[in-house]
């Protein structure tokens, strides 16, 4: 442990290969109201599994006290992360002592917890199906804003930098698109049948939906492409891909609101067991 100690959190990725939770405690630093850890591996050579997991499933659970929350974690880059590395250490110095161990650049890792209008407490399943429409659109704001940035700063940067995308447009992007496919999973498997067995007369807004996932779901998964090399994506093929993506999704969630919210407002959330 760093001769500082830092207080612990508790992260929950999600693995890489597994698909399933894995939950480590880990030192934090905050920093400027950003909550930080950093993937030292106390010194080792090789990066910790935790790290591995959360650039392939960017969204993580983290425990921190009485408070438990999901957030988007997104490794720092270049500069960024060299000043968010030195604050760590003054924080914490043994972290010093972690990154003269090895010949790896330890990573810092930012614990993004997305700000959201979303109500935090919900008690019918309509106000459910709200809650993570709110957060699936603050995400693709969120995305597209970043977005917009990387093009400001490619505007103003020299002209030999190439094409690229950052590492937090990737991770906001794949937290994003992840949620989104679990999302329509659930409604295809789940809340869509269940649904249709008290309302037959909801047929046709059942088949319109499910044929525009579909459609999502394409766009969804060009996104997901673009960013397996984030250094050498091109950023104008990204944004055509987004702004299709964003026209898509947000006729298809206005048109599902519409039609659903009225006929889950009596039903309970969490569901009543008998």
């Amino acid at each position: 442990m760093p001769s500082s100690t830092p207080a612990l959190l508790q992260l929950t990725t999600t693995g890489a290969r597994s698909g399933r939770p894995h939950t480590v405690p880990l030192g934090y630093v905050q920093h400027a109201g950003e909550l930080l850890v950093v993937a030292s591996n106390l010194g080792a050579d090789r990066h910790p599994g935790w790290y591995h997991n959360l650039l392939a499933r960017p969204v993580v659970t983290v425990t921190l006290g009485t408070d438990t929350f999901q957030a988007v974690a997104v490794p720092a880059q270049g500069v960024r992360r060299d000043e968010l590395f030195a604050a760590v250490v003054r924080a914490a110095p043994g972290y010093a002592d972690h990154q003269a161990r090895t010949a790896r650049t330890l990573p810092v890792m930012v614990l993004d917890r997305p700000e959201t209008d979303a109500p935090q407490t919900v008690t019918t399943l309509a106000g459910k199906l709200l809650q993570v429409h709110i957060w699936l659109r603050d995400q693709l704001r969120h995305v597209r804003d970043e977005t917009e940035a990387h093009f400001a700063a490619s505007a103003t940067a020299s002209s030999t930098a190439g094409p690229g995308l950052g590492l937090q447009i990737r991770q906001h992007c794949l937290a994003f698109c992840q949620s989104l496919a679990f999302h329509h999973e659930s409604e295809d498997g789940h809340l869509f049948p269940g649904i249709a067995r008290w309302h037959p007369e909801l047929g046709d807004v059942f088949e319109r939906l499910r044929a525009e996932h579909a459609e999502v779901g394409r766009v969804q998964n060009a996104l997901v492409a673009l960013l397996d090399d984030v250094a050498t994506a091109d950023p104008a093929v990204f944004r055509a891909e987004l702004e299709d993506m964003t026209k898509q999704l947000t006729a298809h969630l206005d048109y599902e609101e519409e039609h659903l919210l009225p006929v889950l407002a009596d039903v309970p959330w969490p569901p009543v067991r008998p």
